[in-house]
């Protein structure tokens, strides 16, 4: 704005003695006093938003699974959990910002050493989490960066104790013993890891090339033990099925001589009891009168039909004298039986005179029985059969 000034200034008059009254005058002011009061209120204007800003970011809202470290004036003064939280503004600052989640961190390939010196590279994932803020902001400036070289490091330290071929199978041995080194460190980082695993393990293209051909080789070695335990399996169930056989068979052959022993047993048990039956019922037949005689005439007649059985062209064997027939049937107990010959009437004379002779044969004797007259036997007391055996 123009600024006014009062100044006087003298004017010739006709009256020396008198002095005329001044007159106002209006002066505008130089270019760069606008400029300096341009930027006075400029550093006004940015002051005040940064104490706006300073005073909005002193109320901090903590998410869940993170933590704030806070200094004040360069010292450490709290670390802040999930929730809303207020900071003294120009002295408080967030100096840190951590997530506690469990976090995967790649370890690079390197090459090492096995215990019959092949080199081999490997490779791993390391799985942690910050279990302590203010350790692994304080107590290392990367904790990162320090648990992959540690792994790395125990890696180096448990493959040069394998050999190559125990490299591949004791995995888990070498992740166990990476675990238990960084945790037995990483409780002064605040650190601790959940788990290690052992991604790659290659070697050299000539030790994978020998792995191969020793594959290969062992391959052929347990197809030709299949083989062989299949045959040798076949052979025992062959084996085993033929003795089987034999046994079934056997004990076939064993039940079947004692079912036909058992049988025989039985039919000697039922021939002696119907022998005995009928011995029994004989010596009855005998025992009441007259019985002796009729036992007597049953022989004989049997004899006669035996002696009748020559004119059928069978086998008998007789006595040396046939014509003593008594003598025959005394020696048998066929004493008081009477043979009397009987011949058939004989055939008629041939027409013709003029025939040949013809020879004459021999005539069969027919027998017949003749009861005697004797008294009867006396009476026989009757036994029981078959005879009680003595005690």
């Amino acid at each position: 704005m123009p600024v006014k000034r009062w100044r006087v200034e003298p004017r010739a008059s006709s009256r020396p003695t008198h002095v005329v009254a001044a007159a106002v005058v209006v002066d505008h002011p130089p270019f760069s006093e606008f400029v300096m009061q341009g930027i006075a209120y400029t550093i006004w204007a940015l002051a005040a938003l940064y104490f706006a800003f300073k005073v909005f970011r002193s109320v901090r809202v903590v998410a869940n699974r993170t933590e704030l470290i806070v200094e004040r004036l360069g010292d450490y003064r709290t670390t802040l959990g999930p929730g809303v939280h207020f900071l003294l503004p120009f002295v408080d600052r967030v100096a840190f910002t951590l997530d506690l989640k469990e976090e995967a961190i790649e370890v690079p390939p390197q090459d090492c050493f096995t215990k019959d010196n092949v080199r081999v590279e490997v490779d791993g994932v390391l799985y942690m989490k910050i279990t302590n803020s203010k350790q692994a902001v304080y107590g290392i400036v990367d904790y990162r960066f320090a648990m992959v070289q540690l792994a790395q490091t125990m890696v180096r330290s448990v493959i040069g104790t394998l050999d190559l071929d125990h490299t591949f199978e004791d995995r888990e041995l070498i992740n166990s013993q990476v675990i238990s080194a960084l945790n037995e460190v990483g409780r002064t980082w605040g650190c601790v890891v959940s788990r290690y695993e052992v991604k790659n393990i290659v070697p050299p293209a000539s030790v994978r090339d020998s792995m191969e051909q020793q594959m290969a080789a062992e391959r052929n070695r347990r197809a030709i033990l299949a083989r062989a335990e299949g045959d040798k399996q076949s052979r025992i169930a062959d084996s085993e099925g033929k003795k089987q056989e034999m046994i079934n068979r056997s004990q076939g052959e064993m039940q079947r001589r004692i079912n036909e022993a058992e049988g025989k047993a039985e039919e000697i048990l039922a021939i002696s009891k119907a022998t005995a039956d009928s011995i029994r019922a004989i010596s009855e037949t005998i025992a009441v009168p007259g019985g002796r005689e009729a036992v007597n005439m049953r022989l004989s007649q049997q004899m006669i039909t035996k002696l009748g059985a020559l004119s059928n062209g069978q086998k008998v064997v007789l006595p040396a004298d046939l014509m003593r027939i008594d003598d025959v049937l005394k020696s048998i107990g066929l004493e008081g039986t009477t043979a009397v010959p009987i011949r058939p009437s004989s055939a008629p004379a041939s027409s013709s005179s003029s025939s040949a002779p013809v020879p004459r044969q021999a005539e069969p004797v027919y027998v017949r029985p003749v009861a005697p007259s004797m008294p009867a036997p006396p009476t026989m007391p009757l036994q029981p059969w078959p005879p009680a055996k003595p005690e």
